[in-house]
């Protein structure tokens, strides 16, 4: 069934809980990329649009320590989400106690509160102990932050694989809850891949790790027509088939033979890089194309190449739907983005052509964003491990925990 969204509320007089995810780079308390901020502005936009009182609230960073406390205060976020909104923004310095309950009551119609960073409830300074409160969803916790309203909306899907007292806690102690437009978002086109994708349907794996990625590359084994595998994950597979990989990055023996199952499990439908560029070290200066069976033993593979870019577009040809997660090569090093590049543009002319495509988080996110891509596909997700555990199939609790319609 499908979840019941923000705009399906009445939030008129009401005051709404809002969990976004405004865990944004910063430094020496200044944001450097406000993007996780703007992508909230339309849930919260609607509900003081429609006459409710809108209380806002995210993590920021791990908080493990004192010096995590100091590190990770929200205030500089509440400032930069004033002056997007347009609107004052009503801040308080604290995650329980009576001046946020206070603020919480006497919250006019078209208000904002936003409350200080949730993770705050992860260690208690006093004692100076972690307590991990929040992220491992205290009960009390979560029940208090539900005192404070009167619906619940989930719009952090960068957290919605965790259970934490500020998601399904509060939700398991309000009567309405449902998703905001972002989370409706990543329902719709990752939820979407995976319970009923447009034939062909082609996922693009990058990374450095098979091992960080067995559950999803099993996964998509058994739903996508086709699986193009790049990044320092494909030595790991190269090795496997036998081939030498010369000073490329690989995994252990384990996940040497694990790849060799998977390709066996797969039937065809891994496709691997026929070549790479390569160089003798790690460094950004101009490498080489070479097949992938033709490195000597000081080759490091750092991208994939020209060859492999020409196959992968032959695989991709009319695909319906396409997930890409994990970028193909080392593209913070301008000599080694083209592969990234590639697969980019692959992504952008498929989206004109009509089909879904989804960027599903994490480095390859950050990428596409990078080079200027954002706007050319269909959707870049929010979430990195939430992307893989959804891809997975996975039922995510922040998900789980909003109401059905």
């Amino acid at each position: 069934m499908a979840k019941k969204i923000v705009s399906d509320l009445k939030v008129k007089g009401k005051k709404v809980l809002i969990r976004v995810d405004f865990n944004v780079p910063m430094k020496n308390g200044v944001i450097t990329d406000d993007t996780r901020v703007r992508a909230a502005l339309p849930t919260i936009k609607y509900v003081i649009d429609n006459g409710g009182k809108a209380i806002v609230f995210s993590h920021l960073g791990r908080v493990k320590s004192a010096e995590d406390v100091a590190k990770n205060d929200i205030a500089p976020v509440a400032k930069r989400l004033e002056e997007l909104i347009g609107k004052k923004v009503n801040f308080v310095n604290a995650t329980k106690g009576k001046e946020l309950e206070d603020a919480a009551k006497n919250l006019k119609d078209g208000e904002i509160l936003m409350f200080q960073n949730t993770r705050y409830e992860d260690f208690d300074v006093e004692a100076n102990k972690e307590t991990k409160k929040e992220s491992k969803n205290d009960a009390e916790l979560g029940k208090y932050w539900a005192s404070l309203g009167d619906m619940f909306v989930n719009d952090a899907f960068g957290t919605a694989h965790r259970a934490a007292a500020s998601n399904v806690g509060i939700a398991s102690n309000v009567k309405e809850t449902a998703a905001g437009f972002l989370l409706e978002k990543e329902i719709k086109f990752i939820g979407g891949a995976v319970d009923e994708p447009k034939r062909p349907y082609v996922a693009i794996l990058g990374g450095s790790k098979v091992s960080d990625k067995i559950g999803v590359i099993e996964a998509l084994i058994s739903k996508a027509d086709k699986v193009l595998v790049g990044g320092a994950m494909m030595f790991t597979f190269l090795k496997s088939q036998g081939k030498n990989i010369g000073a490329s990055r690989c995994e252990d023996q384990e996940f040497v033979d694990l790849a060799k199952s998977l390709l066996e499990k797969a039937n065809g439908k891994i496709i691997l890089p026929v070549d790479a560029l390569v160089n003798k070290a790690f460094e950004d200066t101009k490498g080489v194309a070479k097949s992938v069976d033709a490195f000597d033993q000081d080759d490091m593979g750092l991208d994939i190449g020209p060859k492999t870019l020409e196959l992968f577009s032959k695989e991709l040809a009319g695909a319906k739907t396409v997930v890409w997660n994990g970028p193909m090569g080392v593209f913070e090093m301008k000599n080694y983005a083209s592969g990234t590049v590639g697969v980019c543009d692959l992504l952008a002319k498929l989206t004109k052509e009509g089909a879904s495509t989804i960027i599903g988080g994490g480095d390859s996110a950050a990428a596409a964003e990078q080079l200027g891509y954002a706007d050319k596909v269909s959707h870049i997700s929010t979430g990195g491990g939430a992307s893989l555990e959804y891809l997975e199939g996975k039922t995510l609790p922040g998900i789980a925990c909003v109401d059905e319609k």
